[in-house]
């Protein structure tokens, strides 16, 4: 999968904060212990588990980061599958470099590559349907740009990044507001032109009210496949629908089948398992 680099500048703070924070105060006190100053060695980043790789610049900038003398030649791209034991980069220069940044490198790695597993397998439940998976703002504080790209690595697709980037009128918006008509009403007198409106209901009578009110998508909130399929018949193609709640791979399939456009998925940010990376000696 070919999927764009993120600029480097929006990488590497992320990386080097993770880099000092292991860092501490005294540096890496085991390593310079054991390993000489002088040191080089040659060690190869490979997979564990099958699944889908993400994450290859993390990894990359954190040994430049440590020791700029420490070389890095990935095997694979961000987005290829990998199996048990298939080698994903290989990784020179001295020791106390690699070792020091390795579990930076690996820590990333493994749980990029994890968001991009679990977003594959779902992209693959879904295939033959029109619904593409889309992840949520349900990220680890300070990597959501990380993850967010993981599912992209995936095959999968962005919801807004930020609070400030598109509207998304929720339940407890509405409450608030007293109704979906005057919460959609509110919205429309303080956004701009530019920015799209999203609303989430939970039955179809809340559908019916928004049909009438020009908002660009529907949220329809855990609602049964069956329900599901009245409310894409009902929408008609006139605003982008998107169901959410209790997805997984094996509920996945029905959801898609009821013709929404967007399936989103908070647990591929929140939760996804890791994929098994090791950092092991070159042979």
């Amino acid at each position: 999968m070919d999927i764009a680099p993120l600029p480097p500048l929006l990488v590497e703070p992320i990386v080097r904060a993770a880099l000092v924070e292991d860092l501490g105060r005294a540096g890496d006190i085991t390593t310079d212990a054991v390993v000489p100053a002088g040191y080089h060695t040659r060690m190869d980043l490979v997979a564990r588990q099958a699944g889908v790789v993400a994450g290859l610049d993390c990894a990359r900038l954190a040994f430049a980061l440590m020791d700029d003398a420490i070389s890095f030649e990935p095997q694979l791209a961000d987005g290829a599958p990998v199996e048990p034991g298939m080698l994903i980069a290989r990784v020179a220069g001295p020791g106390r470099g690699i070792l020091t940044a390795e579990r930076v490198a690996l820590n990333l790695m493994c749980r990029l590559s994890g968001i991009a597993s679990a977003t594959a397998t779902l992209v693959e439940a879904v295939r033959g349907h029109k619904a593409h998976i889309v992840c949520t703002r349900k990220t680890t504080p300070g990597l959501r740009t990380l993850e967010k790209y993981a599912v992209r690595a995936g095959g999968g697709s962005n919801h807004r990044f930020g609070l400030d980037d598109a509207v998304l009128v929720k339940d407890n918006h509405i409450a608030i507001a007293g109704s979906v008509t005057e919460a959609v009403r509110r919205v429309k007198a303080h956004a701009g032109h530019m920015v799209k409106i999203e609303v989430e209901v939970d039955t179809l009578d809340q559908l019916h009210e928004l049909m009438s009110l020009g908002a660009d998508a529907v949220l329809l909130d855990n609602m049964s496949p069956l329900t599901l399929k009245e409310a894409v018949e009902l929408v008609d193609g006139r605003m982008i629908t998107e169901a959410s709640g209790r997805v997984s791979r094996e509920t996945a399939p029905a959801i898609a089948a009821a013709g929404v456009d967007l399936i989103s998925v908070g647990w591929l940010t929140h939760s996804a398992p890791i994929l098994d990376i090791g950092l092991d000696a070159a042979q």
